[in-house]
């Protein structure tokens, strides 16, 4: 039988701790939750989910749960990792989740990267979401002058971890750094973390980035930001971009283990001229950050 859901018309359920399973992190008014279940999260299976979809999709879980400190009612839950291979069994359960999220008023942020992993980097991107989405919020940054454009929570300005000036949230920021590094130490042949981003229409937001490890020889990375219900503060392009650098630096780390995975540059130049030609495809331009070495 299907559930009538909560009495204001919400199928959200409040999320308590219980057994130990308490907020990982209080940022401003809102707390975030380790793993749950969809099917903790909901009051029950809503109108036009069938029990054997409802059997399936409860079972699937999120990485993290941000809620209401107030209410405890979830905003939006985060998963991170790896995105399911096209056609696999994995793919059709993700779209019956998702499915599912939607019909019960679940927001969800889906960031897909094969090396960012929630363990070891989502506190801080959750931070990062919180804080850009109570910017957004305020509508802070916005100038007296309505043509002039207004500053986005990407875009402030201070003091970056190498001493100068630049963009303070850049998830980025420590990765470009170490390509510095590891260009002074002979590690690197350039030492500029390169990168794109699009937005399809159709899909999400998709990140790219890269350093030259030897002469014709990249390390690259690709994140996709998808953002369902919810909106991450930050343009979703810009974001999965700077998370395809935080994965380029978690890379980095290892580069003098034996058999790095490189792509030949002309390789991932006749990649970005393939995005390229897809431009019709997306919903606001093709943007390059450094996109080829001189």
């Amino acid at each position: 039988m299907t559930s009538t859901g909560g009495g204001d018309g919400s199928w959200l359920r409040a999320v308590v701790g219980e057994g130990g399973r308490g907020p990982l992190l209080t940022r401003g008014d809102q707390l975030v939750h380790g793993p749950r279940r969809l099917g903790e999260l909901a009051q029950g299976r809503p109108p036009g989910v069938t029990g054997s979809q409802w059997s399936t999709a409860s079972r699937e879980g999120y990485d993290f749960v941000v809620c209401a400190a107030d209410t405890a009612l979830p905003v939006f839950a985060v998963e991170i990792g790896p995105v399911a291979s096209p056609g696999s069994p994995a793919q059709r359960v993700e779209r019956l989740k998702n499915a599912v999220a939607e019909a019960v008023g679940l927001a969800v942020l889906r960031i897909g990267s094969p090396t960012l992993r929630a363990e070891a980097h989502g506190r801080r991107i959750l931070a990062y979401v919180i804080d850009a989405r109570a910017y957004a919020a305020l509508g802070a940054g916005e100038p007296d002058d309505a043509e002039a454009p207004p500053v986005g929570f990407r875009d402030i300005l201070g003091r970056l971890p190498d001493g100068r000036t630049g963009p303070v949230n850049d998830l980025g920021a420590l990765a470009r750094a170490a390509a510095v590094d590891a260009y002074v130490a002979r590690r690197l042949v350039d030492p500029i973390v390169r990168g794109l981003h699009v937005r399809w229409a159709d899909g999400p937001a998709e990140g790219w980035s890269w350093v030259q490890v030897r002469p014709g020889a990249c390390l690259v990375e690709r994140v996709t930001v998808h953002e369902r219900r919810v909106s991450a503060g930050v343009h979703p392009g810009r974001l999965a971009e700077d998370l395809a650098a935080v994965a380029v630096g978690e890379r980095m780390r290892t580069l003098d283990a034996a058999g790095p995975v490189l792509t030949p540059h002309d390789e991932l130049l006749a990649e970005i001229r393939l995005l390229e030609s897809r431009r019709e495809e997306m919903t606001d331009g093709f943007a390059f950050a450094h996109l080829c070495a001189d």
